[in-house]
């Protein structure tokens, strides 16, 4: 019996009514299902537990934005990069504020220094215990102090609080933080995240334990009013070259000298504070700034060292085994839009360059989670175009449950004579990073795990981490027309990788506590990447270092002559040290709960850097607001990622379903067609 059109019903029949009850019933399961509420940023409410949406004051005597501009100016010497950002903050209102603000880093930035500036003060924050820290800070808050704060909630998520800003004050917070900047194929890139994306979250009521702070965020398309000013200049060894930025539009000043400048230009676009500012480069005359680099530390202090050796070519492999690939691709609310279109191409081209000897799955997941077929299926012509097909399909919708996802995934069974390789799809706005590392080491041994960061503003400690813990390599696509190139490189590191059984002796040098592991066995080398070894040495410099591995066309050896001590080298000390944090940060998530506590906040606190369990705290001894418990918290808004839309906050817009959503509509439509039989039997 065909379905009857509901127009062709008369509303005072008994199967109108039966059938118009039904689809009411419908009707409120696609709400359920597809709706989800947006959060207020009420300063009289509970503070949310995840991402909100901001909501201008009303109350002329408050300033709820704060933060009125950040700076950042960058010096670049050879492979490492010294960063000074200077946050702006002024009081508008007529009311003393406390301000709250979230902002993200780099991945390997080594935070070192805070200092305050108030008025013609200048305050130097030291390193502390973190909960040490907080005492102090609230302490100074209550007594009426102008006080600063900062914390890191994830290795680049960091969160400021600044107390008693009085009406009218302006209070400067300088950070300082040093990375190493290794190239890929001979071209480096200096990448500042500008803004941290809305993070999925699930409350502490419903079982959530991730903790990470409840950030607001202004409505999608509203342009932050928040200054931005960027600055990059080179002090390099070799002329720079080839300077560009996919990301934002720039001014550029003696391209091809060792002193060249960039600045950010104006594109009418507004403050550009919404998108990672990536800065691509070549140095010429060397595809690496390669070697070994000794630093001699003061009297009773260690040595370190820093070697860049750069790796072969890729050699095709002569024989190429066939490989079995799973695709876990993200679908949820926030990849509505751009990341979810750049995820269909990117998959497009993955997919679409495999072998026809390779096999492959897709899952979806979201909420929950699903496979395109029971078992990988041969990537014949006919089945990649018709996953190709589904996934063009795909609509974005729903929470972003990744750990059931990777927990399926790692149930699946394996053939042992095939090769796996998982690549994750994700922008990684999630708050289980530890989860998800810990997941990977444990249950994906047996498979390379590439992840795929999609997206203008995306969570860089998620993808990296999860290549780390699963031996591949991470990617971030920020715009459609780059997944091609980067699909293409994903195919060649595993095709051939470049470099294998990798091990490294130092003659002659005396050294010791050297990351990443043991000397002799390193981490193979998949892509056109630099092998970085951080370590610490003793005695006298001399000697060689030796680094053996095997290529695709047989055994490989580089030596690379010690050189002579560097005396401005000193950031290898603070490098060595945040590479042995994130290592024991690693085996913390490995192994679970804060096993490494201990390590990391000596290390911290010994090299005054920023930690999971260190924070940076700055006092100024004046008591200057005398009623601060009439001082109010304003938590600064953050702009939305490029690209991003209100879905990944919460706010009303219809999506697809959960696939457990689908299930409530599928029921309420067997209900309106049980209801349209009885009514039919019993006219």
């Amino acid at each position: 019996m065909p379905f009857p059109e509901l127009h062709l019903l008369r509303p005072h029949s008994q199967v109108g009514r039966v059938i118009l009850a039904a689809a009411a019933s419908v009707f409120a399961a696609l709400l359920l299902v597809a709706w989800a509420p947006a959060w207020a940023d009420d300063a009289d409410a509970a503070p949310a537990e995840g991402p909100y949406f901001h909501v201008a004051s009303d109350d002329p005597t408050l300033d709820r934005l704060p933060l009125k501009g950040t700076k950042v100016e960058a010096r670049i010497v050879g492979p490492i990069a010294d960063v000074t950002v200077t946050q702006r903050y002024r009081n508008e209102g007529s009311r003393a504020i406390e301000a709250r603000y979230v902002f993200p880093g780099s991945t390997q930035a080594a935070v070192h220094a805070m200092q305050v500036r108030l008025g013609d003060r200048v305050l130097n924050a030291t390193i502390r215990e973190k909960q040490r820290a907080r005492l102090e800070y609230e302490a100074a808050k209550k007594e009426g102090k102008t006080a600063a704060l900062l914390d890191q909630h994830r290795p680049n998520v960091f969160q400021m609080n600044v107390a008693n800003i009085l009406p009218g004050d302006e209070v400067v917070v300088e950070l300082r933080y040093t990375e190493l900047l290794l190239p890929t194929e001979g071209r480096y890139r200096f990448v500042y995240p500008t803004v941290v994306g809305p993070r999925y979250h699930v409350a502490a009521k419903d079982g959530g334990t991730s903790g990470f702070p409840a950030t607001p965020h202004l409505p999608e398309g509203q342009v932050s009013n928040t200054a931005f000013d960027l600055a990059v200049r080179f002090a390099s060894p070799l002329p720079v070259s080839q300077l560009h930025s996919s990301s934002h539009r720039i001014e550029v000043q003696a391209e091809g000298s060792a002193q060249a400048e960039v600045a950010l230009a104006d594109d009418g676009e507004g403050p550009g504070n919404n998108r990672d500012f990536i800065l691509e480069y070549r140095l010429s005359g060397a595809s690496t700034a390669g070697g070994l680099t000794l630093y001699r530390g003061a009297p009773g202090q260690e040595n370190y060292f820093l070697a860049l050796v750069e790796p072969p070519q890729s050699i095709p492999s002569a024989q190429i085994n066939p490989r079995e690939y799973v695709f876990v691709v993200d679908i949820s609310g926030s990849m509505h839009g751009f990341p979810l279109d750049t995820a269909k191409q990117l998959l497009r081209h993955l997919i679409g360059g495999l072998r026809a000897s390779d096999s492959f799955n897709v899952m979806l997941f979201s909420g929950s989670n699903r496979m395109l077929a029971e078992q990988p299926v041969p990537a014949t012509r006919a089945n990649v175009e018709r996953a190709i097909a589904t996934i063009d399909q795909m609509r974005a919708g729903g929470s972003t449950e990744i750990v059931p996802a990777l927990e399926r995934i790692a149930a699946l069974p394996k053939n042992p004579e095939v090769a796996r390789t998982v690549v994750v799809v994700t922008d990684g706005y999630v708050s289980v990073e530890e989860r998800v590392f810990q997941l990977v080491r444990k249950n994906l041994g047996n498979s390379n795990v590439f992840a795929f960061g999609i997206g203008a503003s995306v969570n860089r400690h998620l993808i990296e981490g999860i290549a780390r813990a699963g031996q591949g390599e991470p990617f971030v696509v920020t715009k459609p027309q780059f997944a091609q190139a980067q699909a293409e490189r994903l195919r060649k590191m595993i095709d051939a990788p470049v470099l294998t059984s990798v091990k490294a002796r130092f003659d002659g040098l005396e050294v010791y506590d050297v990351e990443p592991g043991r000397l002799d066995a390193l981490p193979d080398v998949l892509g056109g990447r630099p092998v970085a070894l951080f370590g610490k040495w003793r005695g006298e410099p001399r000697g060689q270092l030796v680094l053996d591995g095997r290529t695709a066309s047989g055994d490989w050896q580089q030596v690379v002559p010690v050189a002579a001590p560097d005396a401005d080298a000193q950031a290898l000390r603070l490098l060595w040290a945040r590479q042995r944090i994130q290592q024991l940060s690693d085996e913390e998530a490995l192994v679970g709960g804060n096993a490494k506590r201990d390590a990391i906040t000596s290390l911290g606190l010994q090299h005054s850097l920023l930690t999971q369990y260190t924070s940076f705290i700055a006092v100024d001894h004046v008591v200057r607001n005398p009623d601060p418990a009439s001082a109010k918290s304003v938590n600064q808004p953050l702009p939305l990622p490029q690209g991003v839309s209100h879905m990944a906050v919460g706010a009303a817009v219809p999506s697809t379903p959960e696939p457990a959503g689908w299930l409530a509509l599928l029921v309420a439509l067997g209900l309106v067609v049980a209801g349209v039989v009885h009514a039919r039997r019993h006219r």
